[in-house]
């Protein structure tokens, strides 16, 4: 049984139904039937109002997997981790998509233009999150918890809520810095309804967000202590620790010292690796697991849309290959799989198996986008127990596996990169038991093990898509190493050549949606659009 926290995230949205903004207006109060200085009115009200804005990452609407509350987005598109994952893997040299949904194909091929769904989409998601996070903050301040009568440890209790709030918008202001640079930018300080929201640029942004996972430690929880899917101490020195990897991408100089610093910090929290690389991803991983430090939280029966593992899970697989023994005895959609770059990551040294590397299938090259059996399948993910128990799904289509958001191993990488970079304040010797630790999980014995010499910068590169593929890090990894848009690196149908090409370089940025130029004329287009 999934703790208590969980549950009752699944059932947030419908529980406390709201009308949200739709499409990706910051400018605009979230709606309800019920006034804030009702749903605001007790220490348990804001309680609910923090589940829900955990409960927006893991379900598209208040009406359930039916509902989409972004505009124009099909509900089953509007799940935030499928438009991340989409964007952040569809788009590189891990995975490729069967389907031929507008704006799917240009992904594949590194060729969406500022009107691709997929994209306006996952800016819409974030922006809208960052709404909803807003309006808590605007809610839950010191003379508001006064006026209400709530005082004391319920008081104290609002304020790490309150902590939070500004976690899950940072997060999200990073997903937005990331992917699209230059976004508009609301906190709960700006007047509602009176101007656009104003663009901020990318470097300003990396700022903004240190400053806030910065200022938010003292009243997070301690790392480890808060309830199993809310953010802690932890998950902001680990977004810190990713942050600062990426500077140089992100503002031009470099933040190597500060990233072993603060990857330094979640490693030393009392996280460890499961023992077991499959366990991490299948339904019962917030289970006696310590190196998952947040995770965004499903459940097949009661939170239920067609994002998030449920997508992972069933767009991976297809008919022939038993969707009964991945946990979705009625699902199997045959969409995603590989490019061969990836399995290729995965020699065996001495014979040994690299056990990360779960594939399915006999052709690991991809000839046509469009044919599913072009290119290995994933077997990461599956809705099955580490007992081999299937949890309860509706439809037998739905997933209860939690998806990771930051866990320990990709701190081990971090600072192993880090001091590879140059970074002060650790050393190659730490770094070298940090990976070695990795690769006796993947390995099962010494045979993978590595010396110091091996650690190089263009290691980690490699060594982090054996770790980390499909988990959603291999866009922002490739922009860093300088192979996203390079011509010295390739994937079938980079560029929308079948053999690959390079791409102009403003293509590591994505485009600001048209449709949000158009409503907002504080906003300018990134450069190549």
């Amino acid at each position: 049984m999934k703790p208590s926290y969980k549950n009752i995230i699944a059932l947030a949205f419908v529980a406390l139904a709201f009308q949200g903004c739709k499409e990706e207006d910051l400018n605009v109060f979230p709606t309800n039937d019920i006034i804030a200085s009702q749903v605001y009115s007790t220490p348990a009200g804001y309680k609910q109002e923090l589940v829900k804005l955990y409960a927006s990452y893991g379900l598209t609407s208040p009406s359930g997997s039916d509902g989409s509350d972004i505009g124009g987005l099909n509900s089953g598109f509007a799940d935030f981790l499928r438009l991340f994952w989409s964007s952040q893997e569809l788009t590189t040299d891990e995975a490729i998509c069967a389907w031929n949904d507008t704006g799917i194909p240009d992904l594949n091929q590194s060729l969406w233009t500022a009107d691709n769904q997929f994209l306006r989409g996952l800016y819409s998601r974030s922006l809208l999150q960052i709404t909803f996070c807003n309006e808590f903050l605007r809610e839950s301040t010191d003379a508001k918890l006064g006026a209400r009568g709530i005082s004391g440890a319920d008081a104290d209790n609002v304020r790490n809520y309150r902590a939070e709030a500004r976690f899950l918008r940072a997060y999200q202001y990073w997903v937005l810095m990331d992917a699209f640079g230059n976004p508009p930018f609301v906190t709960e300080d700006d007047n509602i309804g009176k101007t656009p929201p104003k663009q901020i640029k990318r470097a300003e942004l990396f700022s903004y967000i240190e400053s806030e996972l910065k200022a938010i430690e003292p009243d997070l929880k301690d790392a480890r202590s808060n309830e199993y899917g809310r953010a802690d101490k932890g998950a902001a020195w680990a977004l810190l620790a990713r942050l600062y990897l990426n500077a140089k991408v992100y503002t031009g100089a470099e933040k190597n010292t500060e990233a072993i610093t603060y990857a330094s910090k979640v490693i030393g929290a009392g996280y460890e690796l499961k023992s077991n690389y499959k366990d991490l991803f299948l339904a019962d991983n917030d289970q006696n697991n310590k190196e998952t430090i947040l995770s965004i939280n499903y459940d097949g029966e009661k939170g239920t849309n067609y994002g998030g593992t449920t997508f992972l899970i069933n767009a991976g697989i297809n008919a022939d290959m038993n969707p009964a023994s991945f946990g979705v005895p009625s699902g199997g959609w045959g969409g995603n799989r590989t490019r061969q770059n990836l399995p290729g990551l995965f020699p065996d040294p001495n014979g040994t198996q690299d056990k990360r590397g779960v594939f399915f299938g006999s052709k690991a090259t991809v000839e046509e986008m469009s044919t599913f059996t072009d290119g290995l399948r994933v077997t990461k993910f599956k809705n099955v127990t580490s007992t081999g128990q299937t949890p309860p799904s509706l439809n037998g289509t739905f997933s209860s596996l939690d998806f990771p958001i930051f866990r320990l191993a990709e701190q081990y990488l971090i600072y192993g990169e880090a001091v590879a970079r140059g970074g002060s304040g650790g050393d190659a010797g730490t770094a070298l038991s940090y990976i070695n630790k990795l690769r006796e999980r993947a390995y099962g014995n010494t045979s993978g093990n590595l010396t110091t010499a091996d650690l190089t910068v263009d290691f980690y590169l490699n060594e982090r898509g054996r770790e980390l593929y499909w988990e959603g890090f291999r866009r922002t990894d490739l922009i860093r190493y300088g192979k996203f848009t390079s011509g010295t690196y390739l994937w079938p149908f980079k560029g929308g050549t079948k053999a690959g090409t390079a791409l102009p370089d403003y293509r590591n940025l994505f485009p600001i949606p048209s449709a949000d130029l158009i409503a907002n004329t504080n906003l300018t287009q990134n450069t190549g659009y």
